[in-house]
């Protein structure tokens, strides 16, 4: 049994000082604080699946968060199309219904409400940011919906409560991969300068590991600079770490702000290894910094290469459609339905699906998906008791852009 973690105080301030949340109102804070308005913990109904079986995708598809969540959006959907035409649930179409969070915890609770309540879904994919993540997720276990993330790494998503788990490694695990390559590639690397968001969860919990990963190496952390997610001028943060001559940066921030962020560095002649880390793990990135964008390290829980057949059938349908190679945050998105997908076909086997209650059905849904084991695009994974990922495969990756900038890829460092 999991410590269901709840931050009830955050949630109020949030909706105090977000008047989007909840339109204007109070009804996130009523959904909160009054269990009898959740009418989806207390329908009688069935769930109705002589139809298409309800998936939430809460991510964000507006706000400068959308240079992820468009990533997450195209995932899912090959992901419909893929699980949909292999039979669906034994014989029973998936319906995927979207929900855009925004960029802000407030977006994320009216998503997750609106998810629970007015779509009546099994479970919900989402939210995009670890940040959203501590403030939606409590809804969802309250209400007792499963949750997967499938890009929220900061420390302790989890243990939120029992109905939440991730596809998406945590940073503890993931982020010493690009500092050892850092290393690797360049021994004589001595003085570190690390910058990070100070107004995003994620960042905040991803520059603590890297800080403790330099000092671990021994090496010297000469600077720490924060800014906001929203900044676009980091003139005066580069120019305080560059006048201390580091030999690398580390980066934790977010794929717009990030990518600002490595371009100003290197316009005022920056000329150390560059780390970026998870938030900057899109391509997304590459039209921000272009050309100088080269070079940037970044730890991936992700390689289009992997072998298997679901990552090939992936791969291809992304190839085709883009015209690009998938990002992690698109594999990690096809990754989460696909639980969702074969863990329904197991419960169905067991007991029909249609004739549950909807409370029960996500109740067993949600004990079922914590059980199994997924060959994914990311490799095999399965989950421990309290819902983090178990993964055995990760990479780096260098990005590598043409001169005019206008043709970057990640390239995996073997």
């Amino acid at each position: 049994m999991k410590t269901t973690f709840t931050r009830t105080t955050a949630l109020l301030s949030t909706c105090v000082l977000l008047t989007a949340c909840g339109g204007g109102t109070n009804s996130a804070i009523n959904s909160q604080t009054n269990p009898t308005n959740n009418t989806a913990t207390n329908t009688t109904a069935t769930t109705g699946t002589s139809g298409a079986i309800p998936i939430g995708i809460a991510v964000a598809q507006t706000s400068n968060v959308a240079l992820l969540g468009q990533e997450e959006v195209s995932g899912a959907k090959i992901a419909e199309k893929y699980f949909n035409d292999k039979g669906g649930i034994n014989g029973t179409p998936i319906k995927l219904v979207f929900q855009d969070t925004s960029g802000d915890e407030a977006g994320a609770i009216i998503a997750f409400q609106t998810l629970i309540n007015k779509d009546k879904v099994v479970g919900i994919v989402g939210p995009t940011l670890s940040q959203q993540a501590f403030s939606a997720d409590p809804i969802a276990e309250r209400a007792k919906v499963p949750v997967i993330g499938p890009s929220n790494t900061a420390k302790g998503i989890p243990e939120i409560g029992d109905f939440v788990a991730r596809v998406s490694a945590p940073v503890s695990v993931v982020a010493p991969n690009s500092v050892k390559a850092a290393l690797k590639q360049n021994p004589n690397i001595k003085k570190i300068a690390v910058f990070y968001a100070q107004n995003d969860a994620f960042s905040k919990s991803e520059t603590d590991i890297f800080q403790k990963i330099v000092k671990d190496q021994g090496l010297e952390l000469v600077t720490v600079q924060k800014f906001q997610t929203s900044d676009t001028d980091f003139q005066s943060q580069a120019t305080n770490a560059i006048n201390l001559k580091p030999d690398l940066a580390i980066i934790s921030g977010l794929a717009a702000d990030g990518g600002n962020l490595v371009r100003q560095l290197r316009e005022l002649g920056y000329k150390g290894l560059i780390i970026g880390g998870n938030g900057l793990n899109t391509s997304n990135i590459f039209p921000v910094c272009k050309a100088l964008c080269d070079g940037v390290l970044i730890a991936q829980a992700y390689s289009p290469e992997h072998p298997g057949e679901v990552n090939a059938a992936f791969r291809k349908a992304y190839n085709d459609q883009y015209k690009k190679e998938p990002p992690q945050f698109s594999a990690q998105t096809f990754a989460a339905v696909q639980v969702y997908v074969e863990a329904l076909q197991a419960l169905d086997k067991n007991s029909k699906i249609n004739k549950l209650q909807l409370p029960q059905l996500r109740a067993q849904l949600n004990k079922q998906l914590l059980s199994g084991k997924y060959n994914t695009p990311l490799g095999e994974i399965s989950f421990t008791p309290s819902g983090e990922i178990v993964q055995k495969d990760f990479y780096v990756a260098q990005i590598k852009t043409e001169k005019d900038g206008n043709k970057s890829k990640f390239a995996f460092i073997k």
